[in-house]
This record gives C-alpha cells, structure tokens and sequence, in this order.
C-alpha cells in the first residue's frame, strides 16, 4: 500500500519516465500491483486509491496525449530507450499506457520492422488504459489518499 507517495528513481524505463504513476483503470491498477509484488518477491498486491485536487490543476503544468499518435509514440520511445528529451519541465504527463498488449507492436517500432504510420495504425484499436504520472513534489501534493485495496 502506498499512502504518501513519493518520486523514487529508478533503472525501470517507463512510458512517461521518472515518476509516481497512477491510473483510472482499477484493472490496470490490479495488475501494476501484481507485478510489483512478484517483482519485490514479498508482500501482497494493494491498490491504493487517490483523489485528484482539481483545484490544484491551473497551477500545473501537464502534458496530456489523448490517444496514441505520432507525439505519443515519440515520447514513450525516447523514455524506454532512456535517450534524453526534455520532459522535465512538466508537472503531470497524462496518455495511453503501453502495457503488454501493446509492447509486441512498439517493440517491432523498436526494431525498425514497423515504421511509426503502421505502428499507430495497429495500436489505435487496442482500448489503451490510462496512466497519469506525477513527476514533481507540487503535482504530488494535488493528491489525497482515500483508501486500500
């Protein structure tokens, strides 16, 4: 369980980088909570549920990709191939997760097999889940534990 979260790094290349990472989707939460269980080897799967201060969203600054298109594409392959970008003067980076369902596709982007109009043509009929990732101490502070899971 995860009730005062927290910026950790990490060697993990993730979709939007560094951060806290959320999602609405309380299937993809389960299954976030149950690899890091088996990867930690210890404890037991917990989703922890936050509320979002939107009160506090005028005063961030968030990038949001709605769907899985050219921009997105970019930005997840910069961040898991761990090159550089500037993404750091970003608060919150909301989009579409690329979860195992969709690693196969963007890895064969990866490799050079697909280029990146067939890549996006066969992930847009994939229903992607959402991630919502916190990347600074003030986004961090717009959230409010609620409850376990």
């Amino acid at each position: 369980m995860v009730s005062n979260p927290k910026i950790l790094q990490s060697d993990r290349r993730l979709d939007f980088g560094t951060g806290f990472y959320l999602t609405s989707s309380i299937e993809q939460a389960s299954r976030w909570a149950n690899l890091t269980a088996q990867r930690r080897e210890s404890g037991k799967a917990t989703v922890s549920v936050f509320e979002f201060d939107e009160s506090m969203e005028s005063s961030l600054r968030i990038l949001k990709f709605e769907k899985p298109d050219e921009k997105w594409l970019e930005f997840v392959t910069v961040n898991r191939k761990n090159l550089t970008m500037q993404n750091d003067d970003y608060d919150i980076i909301i989009g579409p997760v690329a979860n195992d369902r969709t690693m196969p596709v963007i890895s064969l982007y990866f490799s050079g097999i697909y280029d990146m109009e067939e890549t996006i043509r066969r992930l847009l009929p994939q229903k992607l889940h959402d991630q919502y990732t916190f990347r600074t101490e003030k986004s961090l502070r717009a959230l409010q534990f609620l409850e376990a899971k």
